[in-house]
């Protein structure tokens, strides 16, 4: 069973495409999991958004502002 979402873990994400990778991953690997995790981008000129969408694919929530 999973558990309830306690909190949400927001990100806003705007030329991060050095460590946003290393970010999202130590925070899924975390052991408290009652979360969900948002990465806001709002139209970064690096590859944030390409890291975000590939992602989104696997497990987080992704939300791309124009």
């Amino acid at each position: 069973m999973m558990e309830q979402c306690v909190i949400s873990v927001i990100i806003p994400v705007y030329k991060a495409e050095k460590y946003l990778s290393r970010c999202i991953a130590s925070l899924l690997a975390q052991s408290f999991t009652a979360f969900e995790l948002l990465l806001i981008d709002d139209g970064s000129p690096d590859n944030s958004g390409k890291i975000c969408h590939d992602w989104a694919e696997r497990a987080v929530s992704y939300t791309h502002l124009t």
